[in-house]
């Protein structure tokens, strides 16, 4: 890649340097000034793989940001890409020159493991083994996938029947270092919902312990779920709490994943609706000391926001670095505009 200006007489192309697009990359990537988390935590945005994945990888590192979450297909479709993209080792190289990760890809919206419809069950099995198998030419360390809805079956039945999928999706308890993580996220509570209470994900995860899976387990938290859900994550000491919940039911280190959103939907709402950081109503004050809170160093941020081909992907990551130093929030590209991002009301409609 050449970028304008550069040429010949740039010092880093004498006595023979490589003229390979990766330098180009990497010194793009080495001025651009990554936001600065506590414990050196990895915060990134979803972005959209229509640039094309090598481009998501450098659009990633220029906004600031050190990891990302993608779709690998379409999210509301079943049909799947039959080859590996082309592009795949190409975006490898990139992520490990441009020190992004972990990576997290977001399975498809179709997928409910949890559900009675025998047909919807095997299809949403086939989808998550296609996720897991494929992960790695993405350079993915982490699967994330919504625990899914009864649709009236009750939440027992639901829970046995998301565990046998888990373990139908895995193709049995055996695993090595190397193969991704599936991550449950936590849901806002609509409908036959599960997950929207941690002691709900806990159910989850001992069962998966009893088919002796829950080794390739993790979980993620969306906060936009959890306001959804009656959780006051705008208030720290409810926050506090919350995570001494996690930590006592699920542990603290299967917390790998935050889906750190916004929400316009009213506390309790048992909605999701996703906008930019500070924009909504979980408010700036939940927010930073959710970010910056000392039990989620290990965790990876990833924000699902609308409006990132129009810049609000920088927007919202200078915006963490804003809410940790107290700073007024940088401003939209388009101002007045908001929006409701990534899987707005899916969960809110579903019966």
């Amino acid at each position: 890649m050449t970028v304008a200006g550069e040429g010949r007489d740039d010092p880093s192309q004498a006595d023979g340097a490589s003229d390979d697009p990766l330098s180009a990359v990497q010194r793009r990537a080495a001025a651009t000034e990554r936001v600065r988390l506590p414990g050196g935590r990895r915060a990134g945005v979803h972005m959209p793989v229509g640039m094309g994945l090598a481009k998501v990888a450098e659009r990633t590192a220029e906004i600031g940001a050190s990891t990302l979450q993608i779709f690998t297909d379409n999210p509301t479709a079943w049909r799947r890409r039959e080859r590996a993209p082309e592009e795949g080792e190409l975006f490898r190289r990139r992520l490990a020159e441009l020190d992004l990760g972990p990576v997290a890809i977001h399975a498809p919206y179709l997928v409910n493991l949890a559900g009675p419809d025998d047909v919807l069950f095997i299809r949403s099995v086939d989808m998550v083994r296609h996720e897991l198998a494929g992960a790695p030419e993405f350079g993915a360390r982490f699967v994330n996938v919504h625990v899914g809805s009864h649709r009236g079956a009750g939440l027992a039945a639901g829970v046995e029947r998301l565990v046998e999928g888990l373990e139908m999706s895995f193709g049995g308890p055996d695993h090595g270092p190397a193969d991704p993580m599936l991550v449950l996220e936590n849901s806002a509570g609509g409908g036959f919902t599960i997950g929207s209470t941690v002691e709900e994900l806990a159910m989850v995860l001992d069962a998966a312990a009893a088919r002796g899976i829950d080794g390739r387990l993790g979980i993620c938290l969306d906060l936009a779920h959890l306001w959804g859900a009656g959780y006051d994550v705008g208030d720290p000491g409810s926050i506090d709490g919350l995570l001494e919940e996690v930590d006592r039911l699920v542990g603290l280190d299967r917390l790998v994943m935050i889906h750190f959103n916004d929400s316009v939907s009213a506390l309790g709402s048992k909605r999701d609706q996703h906008t930019h950081l500070g924009d909504g109503l979980i408010g700036r004050v939940g927010l930073a000391h959710f970010l910056g809170h000392p039990a989620l160093g290990h965790a990876a941020f990833f924000m699902e926001i609308p409006g990132v081909d129009r810049g609000y992907d920088a927007v919202n990551v200078a915006r963490l670095g804003d809410l940790l130093a107290g700073r007024p929030l940088t401003q939209h590209p388009l101002p007045g505009e908001h929006g409701v991002g990534h899987g707005s009301s899916r969960v809110a409609a579903e019966p």
